[in-house]
């Protein structure tokens, strides 16, 4: 189990990046998501409240989509 954070602060495109706590590039203006196995009940618990939601390309490849 990993702990996740979501962005409060959209990227350009829209996007609240979600970022595992380890993350280099982690936001200073975040919102803890909880304790997951993988990003992608992370992500999916973002998209709740901070649509549209991605995964960080750096802590969260696998649900980053561009």
């Amino acid at each position: 189990m990993a702990s996740y954070y979501v962005n409060n602060r959209a990227q350009p495109n829209g996007d609240h990046e979600v970022h595992m706590a380890s993350c280099s590039r982690f936001p200073s203006d975040y919102e803890f998501l909880g304790d997951f196995g993988g990003c992608t009940p992370a992500v999916e618990r973002a998209n709740l409240t901070h649509r549209p939601a991605n995964g960080c390309r750096h802590c969260c490849p696998a649900c980053h989509t561009g």
